[in-house]
């Protein structure tokens, strides 16, 4: 297989991206009827939590949308997020992020690939049919560097399917 560049793409808005693209990734059951329907990473669910203002810089869900590209066509999507908190996460961090303080650090902001307000385990490396480990290496790959990028204290993945976690584990 002839090997092709991928491109990463972090978009403030869902409206950046075609509904299609994202859900032939998100949902690739809908069409092929292989894995599970999640309804809470679709581009319906995703955007209406940003139209709402749910999402947004001012609530402390900053969107940095991942898009993995290859000639052209989206492979990959994760909805990832800049945090400047922990509410609505049900991951309950704050020892943790007192602790980085007290030590002289800054946990706020980080980065979190996450369903906002959902805990609800399902798949948040979204990736079309035939791309799942190359999807999987470059959104995760994407999210590090942007999270470097930016000189964040972290990068979160919470509520993720064990593989994933295993995937993301092994990337670093």
């Amino acid at each position: 297989m002839l090997e092709h560049t991928i491109e990463i793409l972090a978009l403030t808005s869902l409206a950046d991206i075609a509904p299609h693209d994202w859900d032939a990734c998100a949902c690739p059951e809908v069409k092929d009827g292989g894995r599970p329907y999640d309804p809470f990473t679709t581009y319906t669910f995703l955007k209406a939590l940003e139209d709402s203002g749910s999402v947004s810089p001012g609530s402390g869900w900053q969107p940095h949308y991942l898009v993995a590209k290859s000639q052209e066509q989206v492979i990959a999507c994760a909805p990832l997020y800049g945090k400047s908190h922990s509410q609505g996460e049900f991951i309950f961090d704050h020892n943790w992020a007192h602790a980085y303080e007290r030590a002289g650090g800054h946990y706020y902001p980080k980065m979190q690939i996450a369903v906002p307000f959902t805990p609800v385990t399902g798949r948040r490396l979204l990736t079309r049919d035939g791309f799942e480990q190359v999807g999987r290496a470059a959104l995760v790959k994407g999210a590090m560097q942007l999270a470097a990028d930016h000189e964040l204290s972290s990068l979160h993945i919470t509520f993720c399917t064990a593989d994933e976690a295993e995937a993301g584990t092994e990337l670093g």
